[in-house]
């Protein structure tokens, strides 16, 4: 824990001086008492005596201020939040995804490695599906119901071309706005608007699994220009090796890797990239993601329950001193 406003723990010498001066005052009391001559005589006047109710509702009295004092030099402390709330997970299911250079397949490592990050992201964060081929379809919106992402994963199919840029505009749609900071004259977004507007930014972040070859559809690098006007990190994932083949009407036809064009799609918008010719590989870079865009640590103020704390104690000293006493303290 640390203190934004330490300076202001001076003022703990307040409840300090208030618990000397009372201390003095029973010491006080004490020395001035009415002196019985016989301990009967006095059960007989006094027989209730409060004892230590005498001082408990003094005592929860001054722990209230001392709350206050500690309320005002605004405490905080290190917590993980979430980096990213919404992770959109943009699967490649062209037809070059069934190449075996990546055993079992590529697309076969794509679905166990998206499963383990789904595994890894942490509780609460809220994850969507898109497939994308030929074009790009939504196959789960973002939910914290991550059965359902994994069950949708196990039933990715392929099909023919490759758009990554018609996914990752597609995947920008998903994500939230954030907030606007106060004084922003970006202007409201009309009801229905889509996240890839220019009224507001996106809240989240895309993880995008290809051989890389873009065949239709936009460009890639519109869409990560896109992104990265949105604030949108997208992290990519290279499938295959130079060497990958696929069987299309009996001939055998070579899909190689595009490392490159998803390298840049993560470089333009500050997302990492990865090159994995292995399930293992891919397994790994999911991992790695998964950390990436799962916590970090963030100071959060405090000072909110200590000053419930206080009044909770404020309130529990006069219910006492009044119950008791039929005065407040």
């Amino acid at each position: 824990m640390t203190l934004l406003s330490p300076e202001r723990l001076a003022l703990i010498l307040l409840p300090i001086a208030l618990a000397v001066a009372y201390l003095l005052l029973q010491r006080r009391r004490a020395r001035y008492a009415l002196r019985f001559s016989s301990i009967d005589l006095f059960d007989g006047v006094a027989p209730n005596r409060p004892g230590w109710r005498r001082h408990a509702a003094a005592g929860i009295y001054l722990g209230a201020i001392a709350l206050l004092v500690f309320g005002m030099a605004r405490p905080v402390i290190a917590t993980q939040v979430p980096n990213a709330a919404t992770i959109i997970l943009a699967v490649d299911v062209s037809a070059s995804m069934e190449a075996t250079d990546v055993s079992p397949s590529r697309l076969a490592a794509a679905q166990a490695a998206a499963n383990r990050f789904v595994d890894v992201v942490p509780p609460g964060t809220r994850v969507g599906l898109v497939a994308f081929s030929g074009s790009a379809q939504v196959v789960v919106a973002p939910t914290a119901n991550l059965s359902s992402v994994r069950a949708a994963i196990g039933r990715l199919k392929l099909g023919p071309g490759t758009a990554i840029g018609d996914a990752i505009f597609l995947a920008l749609q998903q994500l939230p706005k954030a907030e606007r900071s106060p004084g922003s004259n970006a202007a409201t977004p009309a009801p229905g608007a889509s996240s890839t507007s220019e009224t507001g930014r996106a809240a989240g972040a895309i993880v995008l699994l290809s051989d890389g070859k873009t065949t239709v559809g936009r460009a890639n690098a519109s869409a990560a220009a896109q992104a990265a006007a949105e604030g949108v990190h997208v992290s990519t994932i290279a499938f295959g090796t130079p060497n990958g083949s696929v069987v299309v009407q009996g001939q055998w036809i070579r899909v190689p890797v595009d490392a490159p064009a998803l390298q840049a799609v993560a470089r333009t918008t500050g997302g990492k990239f990865f090159a994995a010719a292995s399930a293992d590989q891919v397994r790994a870079a999911f991992e790695d993601i998964g950390k990436a865009v799962g916590t970090t640590t963030e100071d959060r103020e405090v000072t909110d329950y200590l000053v419930a704390g206080a009044l909770l104690a404020a309130v529990v000293a006069a219910g006492a001193s009044l119950a008791w006493f039929s005065r407040l303290p």
